[in-house]
């Protein structure tokens, strides 16, 4: 893999949208700061200072879209867990790709898609991780409860090198096979991690609400809601 470093950036996934004609596949954009960081739903990410990740890895697996590219996230939100469970800590997954400790929100993931016309030109999948923040630091965060990994482990200061080295390993190191056999692959561990299932919940799909028993994660990745003994499948959306 390429890395490119940079000191400031407007946004990680910005840079690599803007740049993706030179950028080679695997290149990874990490930012000590970001300016207008992005999560779903165009929602601000907070720039909690130089020791928290800011990432965005690119990628150009083909020359035409695949279904098994959105889910993405969702892999990444996996590989995410499995490097916070080295550090001794019990992560869960918040469909569809928000990661929490703690019921506080520790990660937020950002896949884009660039097309030129009909051509798929590759997407750009970001992350951002809170690994050193104090208290204060995260009150800037409106939206809801979040957390970082130094809190979280009761430690002055996590390396984010060190960090970033073990979450681009793990995701580097099953990644082809995951184009592979998509969302079968983690779908066994994304629903023991998941913690919405089985829970009265609503959810938020741009404009409507939809509420219901959520009942199972399916073979794409999808979350199924039951109601009234119907169910709803719901390919992307907002836990409330």
């Amino acid at each position: 893999m390429n890395i490119v470093q940079l000191e400031e950036v407007n946004s990680t996934n910005l840079y690599a949208k803007e740049n993706l004609d030179s950028l080679e596949d695997k290149t990874v954009i990490i930012a000590n700061s970001q300016t207008c960081g992005r999560g779903r739903f165009d929602r601000k990410w907070i720039d909690l200072g130089d020791g928290n990740l800011f990432m965005t890895i690119v990628l150009k697996p083909s020359d035409k879209f695949e279904e098994v590219y959105s889910n993405l996230t969702q892999y990444l939100s996996v590989v995410l867990v499995r490097v916070l469970e080295e550090y001794g800590l019990s992560p869960k997954i918040k469909w569809p790709n928000d990661v929490m400790v703690n019921d506080g929100k520790i990660s937020g993931i950002l896949s884009e898609t660039v097309m030129h016309g009909s051509n798929f030109k590759g997407l750009v999948l970001g992350i951002g991780v809170n690994l050193n923040a104090d208290k204060g630091d995260l009150k800037q965060i409106k939206e809801r409860v979040a957390t970082a990994l130094n809190i979280e482990l009761e430690r002055e200061y996590i390396d984010k090198k060190l960090f970033t080295e073990k979450l681009l390993n793990k995701f580097f190191k099953n990644y082809e096979e995951f184009l592979k056999q998509g969302f079968s692959m983690i779908k066994k561990e994304y629903v023991e991690k998941c913690n919405i299932l089985g829970k009265e919940i609503s959810v938020q799909v741009f404009n409507d609400k939809k509420s219901g028993f959520a009942k199972d994660i399916n073979n794409n990745g999808e979350l199924v809601l039951e109601k009234n003994n119907k169910e709803f499948i719901l390919t992307m959306g907002d836990i409330l």
